[in-house]
């Protein structure tokens, strides 16, 4: 009933974060629903500024909020099975970046779903992906937005249903902890969208990335997937949830 009502507490938190914030500026706020830490991972596009040394840690349970500059534009992603020292310096078993708690501008070692953001001045654009692989799942979704405004993401846990060939395995071997992409795993132009394979026409969905898109419905699964897994919002605020589909 406790943790019902902290939950609860936290929530409401969000939303007034997300709602009430200022109207010029756009906020992001990163909310953990896993029953284990995340350390995320921000990385900006090139020429945009670094947020938060590019990483942090985020408690189970726990929310944390980004004001982003005015068209400001780059991908975030969960780290997990992190260690660090008083200096920052360790390691995680997924999402890693050059072993440091802060990325500076590094991106995270595949696999990793990244949740990507475009600012624009008359519209935002902004998808999950998969094109990486999958370690964490990751939603995004608007408040006090105008347009489609549409939720994306995963609805379940790709590692649970990930094929043998993709799987990474913790250290103990008992358990998934991400899931290659099949163009990471077998680097094969078919996969990759490369070579006779590299246009839409040629490049079409496999056995591989349809295990993904059924976990992620509303997300990229490879690199030419159906564009509408890009979701558009105008002046929006956003919340990235890791393991959304936690209750």
């Amino acid at each position: 009933m406790a943790m019902a009502l902290m939950l609860r507490s936290l929530f409401t938190l969000l939303l007034s974060t997300l709602f009430f914030s200022d109207v010029s500026s756009t906020t992001i706020t990163m909310y953990n629903k896993c029953t284990h830490p995340v350390w995320p991972g921000i990385q900006p596009s090139a020429g945009k500024p670094l947020l938060a040394k590019g990483g942090f840690t985020l408690p189970p349970n726990k929310a944390y909020s980004l004001t982003l500059p005015p068209l400001w534009s780059g991908r975030f992603w969960g780290r997990h099975g992190c260690s660090f020292d008083k200096s920052g310096r360790g390691r995680c078993a997924t999402g890693d970046c050059g072993g440091s708690l802060f990325c500076n501008g590094i991106g995270g070692t595949p696999p990793a779903t990244l949740a990507e953001i475009t600012l624009g001045n008359d519209q935002d654009f902004y998808d999950v992906s998969l094109v990486d692989g999958y370690n964490l799942a990751i939603s995004i979704t608007p408040f006090k937005g105008s347009g489609k405004c549409s939720y994306a993401g995963c609805v379940s846990d790709l590692n649970l249903m990930c094929p043998v060939g993709l799987q990474v395995r913790s250290k103990d071997n008992r358990s998934v902890v991400a899931c290659k992409s099949a163009c990471f795993a077998f680097n094969s132009p078919r996969y990759c969208c490369t070579g006779s394979y590299g246009s839409p026409q040629s490049c079409k969905p496999t056995a591989y990335s349809r295990i993904f898109k059924t976990a992620c419905p509303k997300a990229y699964s490879y690199a030419y997937d159906d564009p509408t897994s890009i979701a558009t919002c105008t002046r929006g605020n956003y919340l990235v949830t890791f393991c959304p589909h936690r209750r």
